[in-house]
C-alpha cells in the first residue's frame, strides 16, 4: 500500500491539474470501490472548483467551493492517470506498466480547460468520500489520525510523549495511525535501522511520562523526519503498483538500508550484523539484531 511519500508525489503531480480548476465532468463507472462512492457524488462535485489539494496521513483531500472536501485513498492499487491531449503521459527515464484496462478505470474527472484526471484501481481496496470540510477532523475516514511526521509538530518531546507508557512493540506503535499518521512498513523499518532501535522492543521503553526526552526518542524523530523527506524528493519508493502521477518511476527503493535486504551485511559501520525478517502482526520486519537494540 503506499505510504505517505508516496501519496505526497501523487498530489504534488496532481496539483497543477487540479487546483483552481472546476469539475467540468464527472463520470463514476460502478457503484463503489472499497465502500460505496457516497449518494449523488458525481453531482455534488461537478462545478465546484479545487480551491486546494492536500495530503492528510495517507490521504488525498481536496478542498472544493461551496464547503466540502473530496477525501481520497489508493488503496493497494489505485492510481491516478493525468490525459492533458497531445503531451499527456510524457513519462520520465523510467517507465512503469501499469493497468491501462478500462475496465478498471472506475472515476473520470474532466476538469474546466479539458484535463482528464482517470482512477484507475484493479483491486478496487480505494475509496473516495464527501466531507464538509469544516468537520473533517471529527467525521470518517480522517477522525482520529494522530501526528502529522512531516509537520511542525513531529519533535522529540511530541513523540516522547506519544510513546511514553506504550506497552506494544515500537513498530506496533509507530504503524498506529492513531499515534503517527502516514508512516507505513518501509518507512518505519528504515527509520528504525536509522536510529538503531530495536522494532521488537517495547515503546514505552524508549520514553518516560514527564521526562525529557531520551537520546533514543531523538535519533528516532529525526530519522522519521530525514526518511520521509529524502522518500518524497525521490518521488517515493515503486513496489509493485505505485507510480506517480505520470507514470515514472519512485526511485527511493533503490537506497533502502534494510527494508527487503534479509540476508545481507548491515550497512552500518563497524557493525557486521546481518538483516534479519521478522513477521509482525502480518507484515515483514527487516532489522539488525547486532546495531538495533
Amino acid at each position: 500500500m503506499p505510504e505517505l511519500p508516496e501519496v505526497e508525489t501523487v498530489r504534488r503531480g496532481l496539483a497543477p491539474a487540479m487546483e483552481g480548476k472546476a469539475f467540468a465532468k464527472v463520470e463514476l463507472r460502478r457503484k463503489d470501490l472499497r465502500r460505496p462512492f457516497p449518494k449523488g457524488l458525481a453531482a455534488a462535485i461537478t462545478g465546484r472548483t479545487v480551491l486546494a489539494l492536500r495530503r492528510r496521513a495517507k490521504y488525498l483531500v481536496a478542498d472544493l467551493s461551496g464547503g466540502n472536501s473530496l477525501v481520497m485513498h489508493l488503496g493497494m492499487s489505485g492510481s491516478f492517470r493525468i490525459d492533458e491531449g497531445a503531451g499527456a503521459g510524457t513519462p520520465g527515464v523510467f517507465r512503469y506498466a501499469r493497468s491501462n484496462d478500462a475496465a478498471h478505470d472506475h472515476a473520470v474527472f474532466t476538469m474546466e480547460g479539458g484535463t482528464r484526471i482517470t482512477y484507475n484501481d484493479p483491486r478496487r481496496f480505494g475509496s473516495m468520500d464527501l466531507v464538509p470540510t469544516e468537520a473533517l477532523d471529527a467525521r470518517p475516514p480522517l477522525a482520529g489520525l494522530g501526528l502529522e511526521p512531516l509537520g511542525g509538530g513531529m519533535t522529540a518531546r511530541t513523540l516522547s510523549g506519544l510513546l511514553a507508557g506504550r506497552r506494544t512493540p515500537l513498530k506496533a506503535a509507530l504503524l498506529d495511525q492513531r499515534v503517527v499518521a502516514g508512516l507505513g512498513n518501509i518507512y518505519v523499518c528504515e527509520a528504525l535501522w536509522r536510529s538503531h532501535l530495536s522494532p521488537l522492543r517495547l515503546a514505552g521503553s524508549v520514553a518516560e511520562a514527564g521526562r525529557a526526552p531520551s537520546p533514543s526518542v531523538k535519533r528516532l524523530a529525526a530519522a522519521i523526519r530525514n526518511v520521509l523527506t529524502e522518500a518524497v524528493e525521490a518521488g517515493g519508493s515503486s513496489l509493485r503498483n505505485y507510480v506517480r502521477a505520470d507514470g515514472s518511476l519512485g526511485l527511493f527503493q533503490h537506497r533502502f538500508d534494510v527494508y527487503d535486504r534479509e540476508g545481507e551485511v548491515c550497512r552500518t559501520r563497524g557493525c557486521g550484523g546481518v538483516v534479519e525478517r521478522v513477521v509482525q502482526a502480518g507484515r515483514s520486519t527487516f532489522f539488525c539484531c547486532t546495531c538495533q537494540r
